[in-house]
């Protein structure tokens, strides 16, 4: 059993000043960041995921752009490996899979931004692929929704997405639960 943290998103359009800010996407990364300082220290597997966009006119990722870049705080270092995507689904037309099953990597500690798009996406393909996965629920950031006419908040999208995700395709936890081992 070998597990990798897998860091979806985490871009700079994302943030304030970006394209497509996120509501709490400041904090999100933050705990992303201390996932990521974990894995480092116990020299363990991490995966970097970066949406770049292809289709003209694109609103947000655009190629060469500052927004596309991973966010600062959490840039990838050489020895880890950064998969580029084009889908919301960080498993389709990349290397991904190929990548996890080369490592021997059985299960997926994923956090990362836009809970009900990419993050459900991803996680739902993972298991549906085998992986055991932890979502960490504080360490994804989403933002409002429209629907008919009314807005469905960022913080009730965030909960019915992780609680939709915690029946049958993860774990969901809070960073501090899974920093200490709970």
């Amino acid at each position: 059993m070998k597990t990798a943290l897998l860091i979806i998103d985490i871009q700079n359009d994302y943030f304030e000043g970006g394209l497509m800010p996120l509501v709490n996407a400041d904090g999100a990364a933050a705990n992303a960041k201390l996932l990521l300082d974990k894995f480092r220290a116990e020299h363990l597997p991490v995966v970097h995921v970066q949406h770049v966009a292809t289709m003209p006119n694109a609103p947000f990722f655009v190629a060469y752009t500052a927004g596309v870049a991973i966010h600062e705080p959490l840039t990838p270092r050489v020895n880890e490996k950064l998969v580029i995507k084009h889908y919301p689904n960080a498993f389709r037309e990349t290397d991904l899979l190929y990548h996890l099953q080369m490592e021997g990597i059985t299960n997926l500690v994923i956090c990362g931004m836009m809970t009900q798009h990419c993050i459900d996406t991803s996680t739902r393909a993972a298991r549906d692929l085998g992986f055991d996965i932890v979502l960490i629920g504080d360490a994804c950031a989403t933002k409002d929704l429209e629907l008919n006419g009314q807005t469905v908040a960022a913080e009730q999208v965030q909960l019915a997405f992780l609680a939709a995700l915690n029946f049958g395709f993860a774990t969901v936890k809070t960073t501090e639960q899974y920093l200490s081992g709970n």
